[in-house]
């Protein structure tokens, strides 16, 4: 075991070496990261010390170095730290981003809109950072070579066959122009569960992804789902009224937990002081939100799920508006 784990620590440092000394000329034959080299396990333990790096408030968070096209051209303008800001805001947060196929899916249907992955795995974050890099790099590849109709053409996205049946590691591969050019997505390292607040504003997000989160099966592990009282709080204080908290599972008694922990029908009680908060999204709404098609068919777990003919349970939230302060 020692042995395989030091093999893949190897590999994932050859692999750097190579992005690092890549020349402009060779971008287009840089390959995309390879899965099996940055797994680590599944669960992660909120609760520990993980030696995390965190801002002291958003007004501290150094985004410049996620999205240096955005970077705001007047250089007297830099946050608490003394950073460069950006010209926008980061508006959409997947929580426990994975290996970032959410991200990657979302990137072309939101070209202007700034969304970051964050993930507590050490490895797994590496993985979803350098494929981020390599659909920069040969991005930029084809535009330096496409001709101006083809500069316009956008990678349309796979339907829900071709989703379910794409091999593993081409996930991500890209050989059009895409809008935004990836640009627009990147993935910190960061347990939301404690720091949350510490990266977004009040109100700043429009959207918030929970996509097959660890169910934590065990009662007395309940405490560390993602979706509580306490943490729904958090979210609704990050995100925006008219805002959205996308959820998928492949568990249905975490489906359940989920609704019971939001807003649910007559038939179920839901938990007080949250349903002031949050209202469901109807089924009519879903089906036509491109997201929900990406977070159904275009993510590794949600592939994964289609392959072994599993269910996927898909909840939608609104944030409503903050209740008037009573008279």
């Amino acid at each position: 075991m020692a042995k395989e784990i030091s093999m893949k620590r190897q590999k994932r440092e050859d692999y750097r070496r190579k992005m690092q000394d890549v020349q402009e000329d060779d971008v287009a034959n840089v390959k995309m990261p390879q899965k099996k080299f940055f797994r680590q396990r599944a669960h992660a333990n909120p609760f520990s010390d993980h030696r995390l790096d965190y801002p002291l408030s958003p007004a501290h968070m150094d985004w410049a170095s996620h999205y240096p096209t955005f970077v705001d051209p007047d250089p007297l303008k830099k946050n608490l730290n003394g950073a460069r800001k950006l010209v926008k805001d980061v508006e959409v947060v997947d929580i426990g981003c994975g290996f970032g196929g959410l991200l990657v899916g979302l990137a072309p249907l939101l070209p202007d809109t700034l969304m970051v992955g964050m993930e507590i795995r050490v490895s797994v974050l590496e993985y979803v950072r350098s494929r981020i890099q390599v659909l920069r790099l040969k991005q930029q590849a084809l535009k330096g070579t496409a001709t101006p109709q083809e500069s316009t053409a956008v990678t349309e996205s796979s339907n829900t066959n071709e989703a379910s049946e794409a091999p593993e590691e081409d996930v991500g591969t890209t050989t059009s122009i895409v809008p935004g050019n990836y640009e627009n997505i990147t993935g910190i390292r960061a347990n939301t569960m404690k720091f949350l607040p510490n990266f977004f504003d009040h109100h700043q997000l429009s959207k918030i992804f929970v996509c097959f989160p660890d169910p934590h099966f065990k009662v007395r592990k309940h405490k560390a789902r993602i979706i509580s009282e306490t943490l729904n709080a958090e979210y609704a204080y990050v995100l925006r009224p008219g805002g959205l908290l996308y959820t998928i599972t492949d568990v249905e008694e975490y489906h359940h937990w989920v609704l019971r922990h939001f807003l649910v029908g007559e038939e179920e009680e839901a938990v007080a002081g949250i349903k002031d908060l949050w209202e469901r999204v109807s089924d009519e709404e879903l089906e036509t939100d491109p997201c929900v098609r990406v977070m159904k068919f275009e993510t590794e777990e949600s592939k994964k799920v289609t392959r072994n003919n599993g269910n996927k349970y898909v909840a939608v939230f609104r944030r409503k508006a903050d209740p008037e302060w009573p008279a």
